[in-house]
């Protein structure tokens, strides 16, 4: 049997040990996660104050703004404390909830990106049809099945991996409680976490960028039958921000996960979880703000109401 204890807190290591890297780092965190508070808050804010954005593209914005805000928030303030306070401590249960809250909320983003698509395939591809398609009732559904969906996965994950035994050494390679240095640091047999890990990952990844790939593909057969150039355009604007989102969202998990195991490194995924657990979350709001013009002229409204002297002088 293999010498073990069990865990009542563990050590995360974070990003680096190099001493004259902790304020740097502390303050690039701390200004990303402002950022992010700032960006997806106030993006809700103006979706729910102006009756413009009542729509089912907005609805779902806005869901997005806050599952972005959800896993930033299950990870940054933990580690801009530990790189504040220099105490890198976390107890078990607390490293559990960090575990469940992140995979959840990461994995709801998955489904409502996949919403979003289906919400622009019906836009585009059967317009006269939009408002019956996508009624009030079937934007909550669709909501509330990608959270389900989201904290589903993460009762499995979490469940699948707080069972299994860790060594006397409890130091997690890491600056929060992922999945791959949790399952590194365990002395149990893991291979069927990470037959699960596939498979589940797999599936939430495999069918919501499927459901994406095919909107996507019946979008550019309609927009192809537009005649001008100026409704091509048109067509397409709506559809830029999400794309992007998309793009950078799912090739992160996909370089991330699914790349094998023998060529990536624990510091690989340290930067790697960087980006998608605290940067992602930051630039999805800057990608649908500064792409749509409709989200800039609110955002505008509102700055306009309070301090209107410093937006008339800047609009000059």
């Amino acid at each position: 049997m293999e010498n073990s204890t069990e865990a009542t807190e563990f050590i995360l290591l974070g990003l680096t040990d190099d001493p004259n890297l902790q304020v740097p780092l502390l303050l690039v965190f701390l200004f990303i996660y402002l950022i992010t508070l700032v960006g997806n808050g106030g993006m809700m804010v103006i979706i729910h104050l102006d009756p413009h954005f009542h729509t089912p593209m907005y609805f779902f914005l806005s869901n997005l703004s806050f599952v972005d805000l959800g896993y930033s928030s299950a990870v940054a303030p933990k580690a801009v404390a530990a790189l504040q306070s220099g105490n890198k401590v976390i107890s078990y249960s607390g490293c559990a909830a960090q575990f469940f809250f992140f995979v959840g909320f990461a994995t709801a983003e998955c489904y409502l990106l996949a919403c979003m698509a289906y919400d622009r395939h019906a836009a585009i591809c059967r317009p006269l049809h939009y408002t019956t398609t996508m009624r009030a009732g079937v934007c909550a559904l669709l909501t509330v099945g990608s959270y389900v969906c989201g904290f589903l996965n993460a009762s499995i994950h979490t469940a699948n991996t707080f069972r299994l035994s860790f060594c006397a050494s409890h130091e997690i390679n890491h600056f929060f409680c992922d999945l791959p240095p949790l399952l590194a640091l365990s002395c149990s047999n893991t291979r069927i976490n990470n037959l699960v890990v596939f498979c589940v990952v797999g599936f939430n990844v495999f069918f919501t960028l499927l459901v994406i790939l095919i909107s996507y593909l019946f979008i550019y057969i309609a927009i192809q039958r537009i005649r001008s150039v100026e409704g091509r355009k048109k067509a397409f604007s709506t559809c830029a921000s999400h794309l992007t989102a998309v793009t950078i969202f799912y090739g992160t998990i996909i370089f991330m996960y699914f790349q094998p195991s023998s060529s990536q490194s624990m510091d690989t995924d340290k930067i790697d979880s960087v980006f998608y657990s605290v940067v992602i979350p930051m630039l999805n709001p800057l990608i649908y703000s500064l792409r749509n013009k409709d989200v800039k002229n609110a955002l505008r409204k509102v700055l306009n109401k309070l301090h209107p002297q410093s937006v008339s002088v800047g609009g000059k």
